[in-house]
């Protein structure tokens, strides 16, 4: 049986101040050519598939358009809920939809029962488990001992009762520990909303949404990220995005291929002296550094003659590096625990107590998770 696995559409996303709609639609396009060329048994989407809690009415119609499209090859669809979606909305129809064969993850109220399919080598059972938080496990499940975030899943995943002999397919949005973020995805406290990759042992295949790099997690090839199938910032310029197929044979033989993706603008960052770069033309996404000592006159509008979606002008010269009086002295990717302790380094000339970070991560818990 073959799953196509996307995740992260973030539909009505921005770059900058640009709207990335007509961008979204081309790909989605795209992705509906190649699950027509590969003759695909269903679609696992994993979450984020908007950008925005409450989406803009454009973000709604362009997914409305993709799924009557799903819908219209005949194929299941399974689809849960992310931590940029709102649960609410998203589950929105979603009875009436499933006559359409599109599975959507309800609102959290407890574990539900799988969606059964079958092939030549036998049942296949695909579970759903939308973007979830201790606090809402804490209140379907108030006798269960749930204090971070691999006890809420495995909370769930033990209201389950699979079958060991079947193929278990499971459709998450968690940030899996060991997997690898980037710029584009929103930092929480270092390392407390990592779940565990051991609790997700009985399943064949998992496929996660949340990270924008497409990775596996672990060695055995079962748990993936498939990535956005679009850039959404310039750490990610230069990768290559792509959408992932995932084939199951009989239980135990999972084969996992990568397809790339063409975007119709790809997202690049480009550095050199202005005449230099004058020498080119390219309506890609860009970011431009500029390295001319002096400042050149209307740069910005004359470089956009040549690259009309040049979206970041910057100078890096002898008088900006001067000008730069704070430097970073670890990746600008901290946490925001990390953050607290370098600040308390800064104003008491000494690292926190054991006893004051773990106060500081259980306060920042406590807030993170009451947080819809």
């Amino acid at each position: 049986m073959r799953f196509l696995h996307l995740s992260d559409l973030h539909l009505g996303r921005r770059l900058y101040d640009l709207s990335l709609l007509e961008d979204q639609r081309f790909i989605l396009e795209q992705i509906l050519k190649l699950l027509d060329e590969k003759n695909a048994d269903g679609v696992l989407l994993a979450g984020d598939l908007y950008d925005k809690a409450v989406p803009a009415a454009e973000a709604v119609t362009l997914l409305d358009w993709f799924l009557t499209e799903l819908a219209g090859r005949d194929l299941p669809v399974f689809l849960v809920s992310g931590n940029h979606d709102s649960p609410e909305r998203l589950a929105f129809g979603a009875h009436l939809l499933e006559s359409s064969r599109i599975h959507i993850s309800p609102v959290f109220q407890g574990a539900v029962p799988p969606v059964e399919l079958a092939d030549s080598e036998g049942p296949l059972r695909v579970y759903l488990l939308p973007f979830l938080k201790p606090v809402h496990v804490r209140r379907v499940y108030p006798e269960a001992q749930i204090e971070t975030y691999t006890d809420a899943a495995r909370t769930v995943l033990e209201h389950w009762d699979l079958d060991p002999n079947c193929r278990n397919v499971l459709v998450a949005h968690q940030l899996v520990t060991g997997a690898m973020r980037c710029e584009s995805e929103a930092l929480s406290i270092g390392g407390l909303d990592d779940v565990d990759a051991g609790v997700f042992a009985a399943f064949d295949y998992v496929a996660l949404g949340h990270l924008h790099s497409p990775q596996f997690v672990g060695k055995d090839g079962r748990i993936r990220y498939c990535g956005t199938p679009l850039a959404y910032s310039f750490s990610e310029a230069g990768q290559e995005k792509s959408v992932t197929w995932v084939d199951l044979g009989k239980k135990g033989q999972v084969d996992v291929t990568v397809q790339a993706l063409s975007p119709l603008h790809p997202v690049r960052s480009l550095r050199g002296r202005f005449s230099e770069l004058m020498e080119e033309k390219s309506d890609d996404y860009l970011r431009v550094q500029l390295t001319d000592e002096d400042d050149v006159p209307n740069a910005l509008a004359r470089l956009r003659t040549a690259y009309p979606n040049l979206l970041r002008m910057e100078y890096d010269n002898r008088r900006t590096r001067a000008s730069r009086t704070l430097e970073p002295v670890r990746e600008p990717t901290l946490s925001p625990l990390e953050l607290l302790e370098d600040f308390y380094r800064l104003r008491n000339d000494q690292p926190m107590g054991q006893n004051q970070r773990d106060l500081a991560a259980a306060l920042m818990r406590e807030i993170w998770e009451d947080e819809p």
